[in-house]
């Protein structure tokens, strides 16, 4: 059985009552859970496995795949703040998107972890800016070794990570800022 602190990055269902979960640990990197039953109305579950919340949980390893299973999932902190309007689950959604773009399954990241429980927080207590995301995207590339600490300024860290992983940005960020232009500070 092993045990971490993790933030819910995202879930899809995959029967009636079970739930497929994505997890972000400094110590286990990205990784997924299958919550079997979590849907059921008396589950161990309901209520607890809900995007962005961060919890200890206990799992099982898988023997054979990648898709471990969840014992145990305790609230440390459920980021109920977030939900009080679109732009901050949007923006959420984008920086998980965007993490889990240039990260390695299972590839311990504890700078990134911190940096995506600091943004999580903030967005917690506060609407997105413009300011926040860039900030966030040249933390993100530093991090990852793409620029210095002067070396980016404005959007160019987003840009320095699209170029260096050869994917697109995560189509979030447009949305994002679309949102930020029509609801200003």
């Amino acid at each position: 059985m092993e045990k971490t602190e993790a933030i819910l990055i995202g879930r899809m269902k995959y029967s009636e009552t079970t739930l497929i979960v994505q997890w972000c640990s400094a110590e286990q990197g990205l990784f997924r859970t299958i919550a079997k039953g979590a849907l059921r109305p008396k589950s161990a579950f309901a209520g607890l496995l809900d995007l962005f919340v961060t919890a200890d949980i206990r799992y099982t390893p898988a023997r054979k795949s990648d898709l471990h299973t969840l014992v145990e999932a305790h609230w440390l902190n459920p980021r109920l703040g977030m939900r009080s309007n679109y732009g901050r689950v949007l923006a959420a959604t984008y920086l998980v998107k965007l993490m889990a773009l240039v990260v390695e399954p299972h590839a311990p990241l504890p700078a990134i972890y911190e940096l995506l429980t600091k943004a999580l927080d903030f967005l917690n207590e506060r609407d997105p800016s413009r300011a926040f995301m860039e900030r966030f995207e040249l933390r993100l590339a530093e991090d990852l070794g793409l620029v210095g600490p002067q070396g980016a300024r404005g959007s160019e860290a987003a840009y320095a990570i699209e170029d260096s992983f050869h994917r697109r940005l995560p189509v979030q960020r447009k949305q994002l800022m679309t949102w930020m232009e029509q609801h200003p500070g």
